[in-house]
């Protein structure tokens, strides 16, 4: 088989032509709201898919004021970009809670990138007999966001991080 002109010799895909919707490159650093209003901020993913950023929850049951929290994960690199990832988010600004997150990125036909994500929340309980009520699982969808600086803290709600 003859290969087109510019076509990259492992896909066989011309890099000049665009791709097929859903085939988007998906970045992880930038803004990002889910479905129930929280944020991240990921600074930036290094060149082995590490990356470290904020999370801005929009829902909590801590008692003590919502603060953004650290989170730090890493990513596969994956040639198609629609790559999985995982992340943690210590709330230890304001909670004794872990909240990890796994997920894959995607983009839609609309080019626009949809990060689909479950996640188990693990909160402190003060004895192993109340062990089995402390982790929550959960999906949120994630989109980005063009986050301008007045609107970097999402409202806030009564409910789990």
């Amino acid at each position: 088989m003859k290969e087109a002109k510019g076509a990259n010799a492992k896909t066989g895909r011309d890099p000049e032509q665009k791709q097929p919707a859903g085939m988007g490159k998906c970045n992880l650093a930038g803004w990002w709201q889910n479905d129930l209003g929280s944020r991240m901020h990921v600074f930036s993913v290094n060149s082995q898919g590490d990356f470290s950023g904020e999370y801005h929850t929009a829902v909590s049951s801590a008692q003590k004021p919502i603060k953004p929290s650290p989170l730090c994960g890493t990513q596969h690199l994956d040639e198609d970009g629609q790559s999985t990832f995982g992340f943690t988010v210590n709330w230890k600004r304001f909670s004794d809670s872990t909240t990890v997150f796994v997920g894959q990125c995607f983009v839609d036909n609309n080019e626009k990138e949809i990060l689909q994500t479950a996640w188990l929340l693990r909160q402190k309980v003060n004895s192993l007999h109340s062990d089995w009520k402390a982790t929550m699982t959960g999906r949120n969808v994630f989109t980005r966001i063009d986050c301008k600086e007045e609107e970097k803290a999402p409202p806030t709600a009564s409910l789990p991080p």
